[in-house]
């Protein structure tokens, strides 16, 4: 008799953390190309440049040591905001976790552009990262083809168009 309840429980569950899972996964989508690119204007910079041949020039372990390192440094900076929460600091830590978040986004965002590579001669990565792009582009197709994501569309639509009258 408890199976028919903890079926829909369990969908509904899997749909929360889907949708949380897409937020994080729009979020990334928007924010790799923006700000990958914004960190390649950056590494003009003739010591950027520098470090930036070396590290397209690693080979495949020292090439997926140097994509993860940044990602895990990152855990105690969001640990701290979490830990903030719990003192009370909610702005202080959302504006911590937002700016781990941005900055993480950049550097990971950059240092896959210029370890990708050297990874896909790693064999499971090599099988596994194409499995994880069409999973991944199929949940991102799933959110902007939600009712929400079109609603969203359309008041973003509507706004520049209201901005744009206001410019004249």
């Amino acid at each position: 008799m408890p199976i028919p309840v903890v079926s829909p429980l369990l969908r509904a569950l899997k749909n929360t953390l889907m949708a949380a899972l897409a937020l994080v996964l729009v979020f990334e989508e928007w924010g790799w190309d923006v700000l990958s690119g914004l960190l390649a204007w950056v590494a003009r910079l003739p010591v950027l440049a520098w470090l930036e041949r070396r590290i397209r020039s690693l080979p495949p372990w020292a090439a997926l040591l140097t994509f993860a390192l940044p990602a895990l440094a990152l855990l105690p900076v969001k640990l701290l905001a979490l830990w903030l929460f719990g003192q009370g600091h909610a702005a202080w830590g959302l504006g911590l976790l937002l700016g781990a978040k941005l900055l993480g986004t950049a550097i990971l965002a950059r240092l896959f552009s210029l370890t990708q590579p050297a990874l896909m001669q790693l064999a499971w990565f090599a099988r596994w990262y194409p499995r994880w792009k069409v999973w991944k582009d199929r949940l991102l197709a799933w959110v902007r083809g939600s009712a929400v994501w079109q609603g969203a569309r359309r008041v973003k639509t509507a706004v520049k168009v209201w901005w744009r009258g206001l410019k004249g």
